[in-house]
């Protein structure tokens, strides 16, 4: 069996946030569970782009190579973000199909609304072939309604629909579920949360401090909500301070600058920018608590990162892990509104229990649920049962 993942960006273009570290963490554990196995009888391949946000990758065009083990090859795009339109790697897809000695083949998509995502699903459709689709988010009223959603609903039309229909979709979260089935109806939908880089770290109890240390770590862009934290924490009546980390574009992150001059709140603030994964766990550990106050979230890393390290999570119920936050107890859920996240945030600040507890269960916890072998053993059982009923 041969499993051809598509995505339109791969790692090491980490400006894109967690998808790309989900899904190389996939590729990787597939692979060294394949080896781990006596004649196991599939292979895993990435076709993939050199995006690289405005740039693209130092990586040689149309060569197979191996990153941290999986056979990955990168195809130059003919348009930027977030087209990423690739006829090298259509071509290269379409060849592997019929390169193929046998019916064992199977095409897992990573995201929707791109070229590259669009049309390896219309070719492999096109010849019949299964297609697992994680649409990463991208399939929600929030995404379909906001950046150039008169295209998106052009494209869904003529288009779009069809193909998504043929599809066997993976979600990563129960409420991601719920959001695609608003849209289309597929073939069949299965719920598989994200594999997720997690580093064995030692949790230790924060220091008691006067200020009440606020963490955000991802992507910055508008649908993270941070106008509405910002306006959140300029009602705090107590010492706190917001660690901003991540990359973001340069109009909007100036954007969120002078919003947070405007609420007086500038000194309050410290931005970072991105950090490494080595850097992340320990910036995480050092603050009390990680708010993600996000419009829509099909299921965040971030999240699990966090509290992998100890570091409670204060997050809206927009995110696709809110379910999994309330029934550990490992947080604060707030409404999409500055009013909810500031009674959260006190909240936060005044259940010092919850927090240490949080920092002493938390990372026993996502070790466990969140164990790579465990869940790349779901995703293969996945591709097996659509390959053995014919697709």
């Amino acid at each position: 069996m041969t499993i051809i993942h598509i995505t339109p960006s791969y790692k090491p273009a980490y400006l894109y946030g967690g998808p790309i570290h989900s899904i190389a963490k996939l590729c990787e554990e597939l692979t060294q569970l394949q080896e781990s196995k006596i004649n196991s009888k599939y292979q895993i391949k990435v076709l993939t782009t050199t995006a690289n946000g405005k740039t693209e990758l130092n990586v040689k065009p149309g060569q197979q190579q191996f990153i941290d083990g999986v056979s990955v090859t990168y195809f130059k795009r003919l348009t930027k973000d977030h087209s990423h339109f690739s006829p090298a790697l259509l071509l290269n897809l379409r060849r592997e199909i019929l390169n193929s000695s046998n019916d064992n083949i199977l095409v897992h998509i990573h995201a929707w609304w791109n070229l590259t995502s669009i049309f390896s699903c219309f070719i492999a459709k096109w010849y019949n072939i299964p297609i697992v689709l994680s649409p990463r988010g991208m399939l929600t009223s929030y995404t379909f309604n906001n950046r150039n959603s008169f295209s998106k609903h052009i494209i869904h039309a003529i288009l779009g629909k069809r193909l998504l229909k043929y599809c066997h979709i993976h979600t990563t979260s129960k409420k991601e579920k719920e959001d695609v089935l608003k849209i289309v109806e597929p073939k069949k939908i299965i719920v598989i949360p994200n594999l997720v880089n997690i580093q064995a770290h030692k949790v230790n109890a924060n220091e008691h401090s006067s200020t009440f240390k606020i963490i955000f770590l991802s992507r910055i862009e508008e649908k993270k909500g941070l106008e509405l934290l910002f306006e959140a924490l300029a009602s705090l009546s107590f010492s706190w301070s917001l660690t901003i980390a991540g990359y973001g574009e340069k109009d909007y992150v100036q954007k969120l600058s002078e919003k947070a001059q405007k609420l007086n709140i500038t000194e309050n603030i410290t931005w970072v920018g991105q950090v490494s994964n080595e850097q992340k766990f320990d910036l995480l550990a050092a603050h009390d608590v990680f708010a993600l106050t996000s419009y829509n979230e099909n299921f965040a890393n971030v999240v699990v990162e966090s509290l992998s390290v100890g570091t409670a999570v204060l997050i809206s119920n927009k995110v696709g892990l809110s379910d999994y936050i309330i029934d550990n107890n490992f947080g604060w859920i707030a409404d999409l509104d500055a009013e909810s996240i500031t009674q959260k945030i006190n909240e936060a600040y005044e259940n010092i229990d919850l927090r240490h507890q949080v920092r002493q269960k938390s990372p026993i916890t996502i070790a466990n649920d969140f164990e790579p072998r465990y869940l790349a053993s779901s995703y293969l059982k996945l591709y097996n049962s659509l390959i053995s009923n014919g697709n």
